[in-house]
């Protein structure tokens, strides 16, 4: 059996947009070059491109101790361009060592940059040999940039009429685009054409030098002239030109309706020179010598396959030693689909191609398998979807797969369907051997809904499901987390208008409904082949709108893809449980939950069900005669946690009552639970983590909860006692400190926060020497308690009353304290409040990673739930990033856990396995023999996982789960 409703949960090389090579291409070539009859040259940033690979990818190297990261990012970054524009004339360019004569005119021109890494500059030779080898043309030029070189190229092929391509991420050379000649941006799949340049920056590219001369460009140290930003300069350009129409002007620039126009004549005039220097600096030359280099002589030629397999060999790039012995790349560019030919761009409507089945096929004779098989084959982009009897992967058996080409256009192979009168099918065993090397193929593309339950029920196969390139799910779930579900039936409701065939209407419901197998086979093909149908739709729907938010794309193609095998992993790999000593616990807690029931009788004075609400209530409030602090909608006095807490601060028996329940759902939940859920294959437990449930971005786990065991109480620490380590092996657990508070720091970008955090201080040992105004030797440790309090509770957006109740201090009091804490911490506030701002105007706030956070109560009527909205908008961007965060270290410690794992002799078991993700923190089982490289190269990867943020791990390690943390 398997449910759509159920079945609701990419895999690259890598996780960064500019490496996932599995994706459709069709929307990111410029419709000039698409309808183009000219050649087409194609020119490559080749220093752009080291620089990216280089900060993307965490510290990679072969066995021999050489760095590889950037070149195996870069080689992944051309493999992408490969598959989208079939490249036969081209050039990679690269910057040349040493001044340049933009060093002479300014000496402070990238002065500021620092020298390139020891690292970097390794890798650099042999990237050059590699491409070399590959046939592509390689082009270093003393004396000028990079940028100068494509300048000149692009333009003399516009004027020997090809359509130049510039593969780039430097603003700088929107200067060139023309009708003729346009910019990709591989890491948002975004082109600029000349109205593109005219939305991007607001003036048209032979104003961009002029733009930069006036704004200055930071990254190359380029002053412009002082007191003029962005906005600014592309309102003086708008309304008067050119930089010399100003200066010819200076009298009219009073009279440009916006504000502070007024006193722009006179900074001009001050800075005259600099701007022109500037204009100097920024100017792309396109008349270098190139030694009479034509563009009809940068043709890409035949790759030393020998040399390749040298290179590739050496540096230990297994996947592109098999590729190249397979014959599918670096020849790619030579024989890839053309995405000209597509016949599902992601300009198809989905909503206007009619549902119909009339094209579904049921596959039941070799013949007709071998024709689906090759149209897959020849599809640019097909959806998978498999059919099962279970929903554990570990022992549901593959019943079917269906898939789609083009809306409408799909099929059912049925494989397993076993009631008395199904007909004749295709061997299982046959067919698979068959189509492993398609679904293992990395170029051939494939989308689906919750691909890691497929990804995961084809490993038991022998299949790694690769070319994964979208997921509607996660699409859904990237695009608007809040929106409403993220199954098919939701999505296909929502953004379809199509209502799905349910699974009930073919297998019944209760306990008589059928398995997959046992449905027959016409109706059981038409639920299959829509599944395939409705997910392809699905993507054209989607993709277009996540296309438009270049923050949302990346999210999705470098967090939530990539995740999505990794978790396949972790889940297939699970974690050994002790049952002896659950057992024990759980007889140690209904001793205690007989010692509580009888004590909660003896202040009532009577018998009563502790877990009964309706007798609870009762006891409490008609009996014991405590005051009714709130009321349920229907009116009764509640009895809810909240509530309970609060008498609890006044009279016993709730606080027994509180104790029971805490007890009492360790033991249903967890001691008494987990033992049954070891599986009787693997011996261990298996979690299901889910990535489209919670609205921030957070990992949530089912089948157990792995992430609600309690760590405050010893009784649910007693719990982590449990997850053991195998013979030879530690648990390790790897934790971020302090996350969100690092995360406060630099949204707010307060200097007291970052130089606490830079300096390795306590901080809230110093916050409470701030808010308390004693030298930190003098803080009590009830005072580190409260300062404690106020740094997590405002970061939660919690108000005065909330911090006084949780403080146990007067309302004036906690006031005073946060009045104390926004003096010494005043950018804290300013976050806060912009925030609020944000949240406010846009209905949504954002992680650092670019992901909506969609609130929605923001503009409540309801004064309780909008302000709730307004604390939530506040945490939100913290908790998300957090999330973010952690995906991303996960994703990294995965490829380099793939790279050691290729380095086993066969059926030699990982030394290392990631098996829990809890919140801030990654769980391992590490064998003893890799114990401190493993832990040291864990913590590398986690707090190097996000560029530009001061993070920290604490790592711990022992024989259990509580040892080790």
């Amino acid at each position: 059996m398997m449910s759509r409703k159920t079945k609701n949960q990419l895999q690259p090389e890598f996780p960064i947009s500019t490496i996932n090579h599995n994706q459709a291409s069709e929307a990111v070539v410029p419709e000039s070059v698409k309808n183009c009859s000219h050649q087409i040259l194609l020119l490559v940033d080749g220093s752009s491109y080291l620089y990216r690979a280089f900060h993307a990818f965490p510290p990679l190297s072969n066995s021999k101790g050489e760095p590889t990261g950037a070149i195996y990012g870069v080689l992944n970054m051309l493999r992408r361009l490969f598959l989208q524009y079939s490249p036969q004339n081209m050039a990679i360019v690269f910057d040349a060592p040493g001044e340049t004569f933009r060093s002479a005119l300014f000496s402070e021109y990238k002065a500021h940059r620092p020298s390139m890494p020891d690292d970097l500059r390794a890798q650099i030779a042999p990237l050059h040999h590699i491409l070399s080898a590959m046939g592509l043309p390689l082009l270093v030029v003393e004396g000028v940039e990079a940028d100068d070189v494509i300048g000149t190229l692009a333009k003399d092929a516009e004027k020997a009429g090809y359509e130049v391509v510039i593969s780039t991420g430097d603003k700088d050379m929107a200067q060139l685009v023309s009708p003729h000649i346009t910019l990709i941006n591989t890491m948002n799949d975004k082109t600029l054409d000349p109205d593109g340049v005219c939305e991007k920056f607001g003036v048209p590219p032979d104003l961009i030098v002029d733009l930069l001369a006036l704004m200055g460009d930071s990254a190359d140290n380029i002053p412009g002239v002082p007191g003029i930003g962005e906005k600014t300069a592309q309102a003086l350009l708008q309304g008067m030109g050119g930089l010399d129409k100003l200066f010819d002007h200076l009298d009219k620039i009073a009279d440009l309706s916006f504000r502070g126009a007024r006193t722009l004549a006179e900074k001009l005039i001050k800075h005259q020179e600099q701007a022109y220097l500037s204009r100097q600096l920024a100017t792309i030359k396109t008349d270098v010598s190139l030694d009479n280099i034509r563009c009809d002589e940068l043709q890409v030629c035949p790759p030393q396959i020998d040399e390749l397999k040298k290179l590739f060999s050496h540096y230990e790039f297994k996947t592109y030693l098999a590729d190249v012995e397979a014959g599918k790349w670096p020849a790619t560019h030579l024989n890839s689909k053309s995405s000209k030919n597509n016949p599902i761009s992601s300009s198809t409507d989905p909503l206007k191609a009619i549902f119909s089945t009339d094209d579904y096929e049921t596959i039941l004779n070799e013949e007709r398998w071998f024709v689906w098989l090759e149209r897959l084959k020849k599809a640019s982009l097909f959806a998978i979807d498999t059919e099962t009897d279970g929903l554990d992967t570990k022992t549901a058996h593959l019943i079917g797969i269906s898939f789609a080409v083009a809306p409408g256009k799909a099929a059912y192979l049925p494989l397993g369907h076993d009631y008395p009168e199904a007909p004749a099918q295709l061997n299982r065993d046959k067919v698979l051997a068959l189509f492993k090397p398609l679904l293992e193929d990395p170029q051939a593309l494939k989308v689906g809904q919750n691909l890691k339950f497929d990804q995961s029920l084809l490993a038991n196969y022998g299949i790694k499901l690769q070319g994964i390139a979208f997921d509607t799910m996660l699409e859904s779930y990237v695009f608007n987390s809040v929106a409403g579900r993220h199954d098919m039936d939701s999505l296909s409701e929502r953004h379809l208008n199509h209502k799905t065939l349910s699974f009930e209407d073919i297998a019944g419901k209760g306990k008589n409904q059928l398995t997959f197998n046992q449905i027959p086979l016409e109706q059981a093909a038409i639920y299959a082949a829509e599944d395939a149908d409705v997910t392809l739709r699905l993507h054209l729907a989607l993709w277009p709108k996540l296309k438009e938010n270049p923050d949302l794309m990346k999210v999705l193609q470098e967090i939530e893809m990539p995740l999505l095998s990794v978790l396949s992993r972790m889940e297939r790999t699970g974690v050994m449980i002790d049952p002896d000593i659950l057992l024990n616990h759980s007889k140690e807690l209904q001793l205690r939950l007989t010692e509580l029931e009888k004590k909660a009788h003896d202040i009532a004075g009577e018998t009563f069900n502790l877990n009964s609400t309706q007798q609870l209530q009762t006891i409490l409030y008609e009996k014991q005669t405590l005051p009714v602090l709130k009321k349920t909608p229907k009116g009764a006095p509640s009895t809810n946690e909240a509530v309970l807490a609060e008498l609890a601060l006044d009279y016993p028996l709730p606080k027994i009552i509180l104790e029971h329940r805490s007890l009492t759902k360790l033991k249903t939940t967890y001691t008494d639970k987990l033992p049954l859920m070891i599986h009787p294959l693997s011996g261990r437990v298996h979690t299901s983590y889910h990535q489209a449930v919670t609205s921030t971005g957070r990992l949530s786990s089912r089948d157990p909860n792995l992430q609600n065991i309690p760590v405050r109480n010893e009784e649910g620490r007693r719990i982590r006692h449990a997850f053991i380590a195998p013979r030879g092996y530690q648990i390790v657990a790897a934790d971020y400190s302090q996350i969100e508070l690092r995360i406060m720091a630099h949204l707010s970008q307060d200097q007291g926060l970052l130089n606490a955090f830079s300096e390795g201080q306590d901080i809230h040992l110093i916050t409470a020497a701030e808010v308390f105004g004693l030298p930190v030797s003098q803080v009590s440790a009830q005072q580190r308690r409260s300062a404690k309090a106020i740094n997590f509770g405002l970061i939660y957006g919690m108000s005065a009353f909330g911090l006084a109740r949780q403080l146990n201090v007067s309302r004036f009091e906690a006031e005073r304290y946060m009045n104390l804490y926004f003096t010494h911490y005043p950018k804290v506030l300013d976050y806060m409040q912009r925030t609020r701002e944000e949240a406010v105007k846009n209905g949504y706030v954002t992680t650092l990673e670019g992901r909506r956070l969609y609130l929605a109560d923001i503009h409540s009527k309801n004064a309780n739930r909008r302000k709730a909205a307004e604390r939530e908008a506040i945490n939100a961007p913290m908790q998300g990033t957090a999330a973010d965060i952690i995906k991303r270290a996960m994703i990294h410690i995965d490829f380099w856990l793939q790279q050691e794992e290729q380095k086993l002799a066969p059926k030699q078991k990982s030394r290392v396995n990631l098996i829990m993700q809890v919140h801030d923190e990654l769980v391992f089982e590490v064998h003893d023999s890799v114990l401190k490289s493993a832990t040291d190269k864990i913590r590398e990867l986690m707090e190097k996982s996000t560029q530009n943020l001061l993070l920290k791990v604490d790592i711990g390690f022992g024989n259990n789960w509580e040892q080790a943390h």
